[in-house]
């Protein structure tokens, strides 16, 4: 399924948590950048998200970041952001944080992130939760 979903472009799938303001905010910013239609956004909230992705498990992606690069290949984490970054034409910017060395502390940086980010949101957005927002 998700081989016919990228097959006409070779889309970044990014499954992502449609209630973190936080998240929802990164997704909005990447659309803008992504003028060349290579960024596909699943809200891992959405009710029909486990009939078209069987093989994501929600609740695993709901603790860190996961997609589907340009090949059909699962990644995660700094891996998607990475890959969604590039996808529009700016991973220069966090290629740094896939360096060796620098990979490893990222990564641990960005689970601490992932874990607390509805915290980290509610203090800098004002809101730690949404039902749904709007992408």
């Amino acid at each position: 399924m998700v081989n016919q979903q990228l097959s006409n472009a070779s889309r970044v799938i990014i499954f992502y948590d449609g209630g973190c303001p936080l998240c929802v905010k990164e997704m909005k910013h990447l659309s803008k950048l992504d003028k060349r239609n290579r960024l596909l956004f699943e809200n891992i909230n959405a009710e029909d998200f486990n009939d078209r992705y069987p093989h994501i498990d929600p609740i695993a992606a709901n603790r860190y970041l996961h997609g589907v690069d340009s090949s059909g290949k699962e990644i995660y984490g700094l891996d998607v952001t990475y890959a969604a970054w590039q996808a529009v034409g700016k991973g220069v910017y966090i290629a740094p944080l896939r360096w060796p060395g620098i990979r490893w502390l990222a990564d641990r940086a960005y689970l601490l992130f992932a874990k607390h980010r509805n915290r980290l949101s509610r203090w800098l957005t004002g809101q730690e939760r949404c039902e749904q927002c709007n992408l």
